[in-house]
């Protein structure tokens, strides 16, 4: 019998909603490379971090891929170097900011598909990084400090495309010149993970070519098996994406879409924005919530998965109030309730589409409740349920038998946005 003939109700509906896309099973294998799950349990403890894409796209401040979709000359975008000199560029407040919202690593775009990199690289075709124009600093050397000084875990975005060579674009046409960007590559990821101290994070992004196509298939370019054998050769214990061609360590899944479906049992990643017009900074602000961001970071993780939340700087280098704010707001929700969150894994229930999910941590069940319902209904537990309380609130009545576990809600319970319910067991379950 397979598992959806097994599950019925609302598990079952949200089995068949199941909306979570990942494009890591299409990579190619690679014998020995993955990490295993004792050296990624501190990446599945952490459960949220910080994305940032940043870079000269911030001037025109229209989204990371303002140069292609501009259809900007690769001479004519590359001006914007002379005039990118971030002022107020300060990553110590970049990890505060992230601090205040309950992240635990951040990942920053040290160079996207424009071909622009944010650190001192001599591998960079024709000199194109911050320090041989006119911002002269070394944004990664400062961030990578910032991380480290202050016990945050330290993570570097890299794309392996780069719009200015048409050997991307016609790789058939141009060989040569694909392989000049594919030395690019391979010289800049070994500059990343050989010069910065520990990276926690290898986060890929664009290996697939004249954007067709999955990344798997540009895999015979690249090269990703023996790439990362390379950068783990720098640094062993590095988490690694899925978007080099190679597997990776954890699925990806990209976008503003709810996360819905059942959990999924490998480690994996909901990247999104929090200002949803683009990744790069943009003019058009339009915010998520913060009871968006915790309805999406409960449903993400009750369902086995972390949340990279981005924030786009702008040209001067500052994140907007406006983001800082709601991020702080985020972080005074997890400061309450966050050991719902930490160090947990999902289940033991599965979860029910708008309704609930739980994450668990030795004999303590956290249910997050979303609606507004006065009785919870849960399938049954075989541990005893010793204990059952709102989190930092009161004892909840609730009854225990082979048909399931039912809870009731009182009226005043604190749903802002959501309920949160801790179960105490007689044993782990």
């Amino acid at each position: 019998m397979s598992e959806v003939e097994t599950l019925t109700g609302d598990e079952l509906a949200s089995k068949l909603k199941n909306n979570v896309v990942f494009n890591r099973r299409l990579g190619v294998k690679g014998d020995g490379l993955r990490l295993t799950p004792e050296e990624m349990a501190w990446w599945q403890d952490a459960k949220f971090g910080m994305f940032i894409h940043w870079g000269l796209y911030a001037i025109p401040a229209d989204g990371e891929w303002y140069m292609h979709f501009s259809k900007m000359p690769a001479e004519q975008y590359a001006k914007y170097a002379d005039e990118f000199k971030p002022s107020r560029f300060d990553a110590r407040a970049w990890v505060r900011t992230a601090q205040s919202a309950g992240m635990k690593y951040m990942v920053l775009t040290a160079r996207h598909h424009d071909g622009y990199a944010l650190w001192d690289s001599p591998a960079s075709y024709g000199n194109y990084c911050s320090t041989k124009t006119a911002a002269k600093r070394d944004f990664v050397a400062e961030y990578t400090q910032a991380c480290h000084e202050a016990g945050m875990r330290a993570g570097l975005y890299y794309s392996p495309m780069d719009w200015r060579f048409p050997g991307y674009f016609k790789p058939d046409e141009f060989p040569e010149n694909a392989q000049l960007m594919k030395k690019q590559c391979w010289g800049q990821i070994e500059e990343l993970m050989r010069n910065y101290g520990q990276i926690d994070v290898l986060w890929y992004d664009g290996a697939w070519l004249a954007h067709k196509g999955t990344d798997a298939d540009a895999a015979w370019l690249w090269e990703p098996v023996k790439l990362n054998a390379m950068a783990r050769s720098h640094q062993p214990k590095v988490v690694i994406s899925p978007r080099s061609g190679w597997e990776g360590d954890f699925g990806t899944d990209e976008g503003g879409h709810s996360a819905a479906g059942p959990i999924i049992d490998w480690p994996w990643e909901k990247c999104l924005n929090l200002n949803r017009p683009s990744w790069g900074f943009n003019h058009e602000q339009d915010l998520m919530t913060r009871d968006e961001v915790i309805v999406m970071l409960v449903n993400v993780v009750g369902r086995g998965g972390n949340v990279l939340l981005n924030v786009g700087p702008d040209r001067e280098g500052e994140i907007p109030p406006a983001h800082v704010e709601r991020l702080r707001e985020v972080g005074a929700w997890m400061e309450q309730f966050g050991t719902s969150i930490y160090g947990t894994r999902a289940g033991p229930f599965q979860p029910a589409e708008k309704r609930y999910c739980s994450t668990k941590r030795g004999k303590s069940v956290f249910v997050h409740v979303l609606d507004g319902a006065a009785k919870l209904e849960l399938p049954p537990l075989e541990p005893k349920v010793l204990a059952c309380a709102a989190l930092h609130g009161p004892a909840l009545k609730h009854t225990q038998s082979e048909t399931g576990l039912a809870i009731e809600l009182p009226p005043g319970l604190d749903r802002s946005p959501l309920a949160v319910l801790e179960l105490q067991l007689d044993r782990p379950a």
